[in-house]
């Protein structure tokens, strides 16, 4: 258990520090829950009444609130921002500090110095390991892949052949990456499906972080590209082919289809579909559920879908819709 002050984590994050710094702090926690050894945080005004009734020994504050409080806090014009550095101290994420004697490595394969690789996992001919690169258990890294220094790679983990992981990313759990694009061709004469090789592969830049089952296709015409700070929740689906700019973050069950590009700093909600060859510009945010069906050439806040309703309104707007294109033409014809 990390033991600290106030003073100390105020001096290390290099924040004001109110109070009584040397209060001592053993943990973090949500206002509701802290204890007195706890230190805690206050993301918004509006949350300020619960306050008295938090038994917390230290809170992190912006400017505004702490010139209303008498107890220990820490100054910060971005508390959430400050949560995320001070949870670091906090961090208590499973640690590998050996190969274990059931992983497979090929003898071609090359490690850099620190490399951890849990039970079971497998390491094919040609793939690099960079400084400091963690495998968990019944990881499979495959053919000539490349991960980067200091990335993290979870249990389960499938790398395909020709994948290129940046350095200090996060894979979770089960993520599968490289694995075929969804290419297919109807031959008439066959009056079959004809699968399309897909031949190139996967590249993810750096500090990105993919969630735990999250799958990336790799390309038929060109590698599906993940850019720098990229962070990607569980469950999401990108598609072959597929672009995506540098610190965007995608919420989780998303489905990307193939050869879109998406670009820089957007910002996609939970369950959001994308259909395929579309461009999305730099600094697009996608609110959640929303179906995209053609591409956006500004940046803003874009929604679709219809709102939540009680069922027997739904039912009854169901009808009116189906009805929505009469209703127009005749609207048009009387406006004329």
């Amino acid at each position: 258990m990390l033991e600290t002050t106030l003073a100390g984590i105020g001096e290390q994050f290099g924040l004001t520090v109110v109070g009584d710094g040397r209060v001592r702090i053993t943990g973090i926690a949500a206002l509701d829950e802290a204890g007195p050894e706890d230190i805690t945080f206050l993301f918004s005004a509006k949350y300020q009444n619960r306050l008295p009734a938090c038994k917390a020994g230290a809170v992190v504050v912006s400017p505004k609130v702490a010139t209303t409080l008498s107890r220990p806090c820490l100054i910060s014009d971005q508390p959430r921002l400050a949560w995320a550095r001070i949870a670091t101290l906090f961090d208590v994420s499973e640690a590998w500090l050996e190969i274990h004697p059931t992983a497979q490595i090929d003898e071609t394969a090359e490690l850099g110095p620190g490399v951890s690789i849990g039970p079971n996992a497998i390491v094919r001919a040609g793939a690099v390991l960079g400084s400091g690169v963690a495998l968990g258990s019944g990881v499979v890294v495959g053919e000539n892949v490349h991960i980067g220094d200091g990335s993290h790679i979870h249990a389960n983990v499938v790398l395909y052949h020709q994948v290129q992981i940046g350095n200090h990313c996060i894979v979770h759990a089960n993520a599968v990456i490289g694995a075929d694009g969804f290419g297919f061709e109807f031959d008439p004469a066959a009056k079959a499906l004809v699968k399309i090789p897909q031949v190139y592969g996967v590249r993810i830049g750096d500090q990105v972080e993919l969630g735990a089952g999250t799958t990336i296709d790799r390309g038929a015409l060109s590698d599906t590209e993940v850019g720098d700070g990229v962070k990607i929740d569980n469950q999401v689906q990108i598609g072959h082919g597929t672009k995506i700019g540098a610190h965007t973050v995608i919420s989780g069950a998303t489905a990307i289809a193939g050869s879109t590009r998406i670009g820089r700093y957007c910002m996609i909600g939970g369950a959001v579909g994308i259909i395929d060859n579309l461009t999305i510009s730099d600094r697009v945010e996608i609110t959640a559920m929303s179906l995209v069906t053609q591409s956006i050439n500004e940046p803003g806040r874009y929604s679709s879908g219809t709102g939540l309703m009680a069922s027997r309104h739904w039912k009854r707007n169901v009808v009116v819709f189906k009805k929505l294109d009469d209703l127009y033409k005749r609207l048009r014809k009387l406006e004329s």
